[in-house]
């Protein structure tokens, strides 16, 4: 679904004005950007963790010459189980 479908979706189900649910979830989309740091979760659906990378060897695919990739932080989304069990279970009679 695209961010205009989602809206409209989430405005039809609640009756809530579109413009105010785009507001929300822009909202929900800014205060997740910085709570990030901090593992910022959303209910039923997962988290966001900022993760620390270590340094490591890796290896140029061209030219096979090894490469020192240094450390760094990342972003990453971790699934809440019930939004797993959901969408597996709904998967399984497809």
């Amino acid at each position: 679904m695209t961010k205009s479908q989602i809206e409209d979706q989430i405005s039809k189900d609640t009756g809530v004005p579109k413009k105010s649910v785009k507001e929300v979830l822009a909202k929900l989309s800014d205060l997740a950007y910085k709570e990030a740091k901090n593992q910022f979760t959303v209910p039923g659906i997962g988290k966001l963790v900022l993760v620390n990378r270590p340094a490591r060897t890796g290896r140029n695919p061209r030219t096979g010459e090894e490469i020192q990739i240094p450390a760094r932080q990342a972003v990453k989304f971790r699934i809440a189980k019930a939004c797993k069990d959901a969408v597996l279970k709904e998967g399984e009679g497809a």
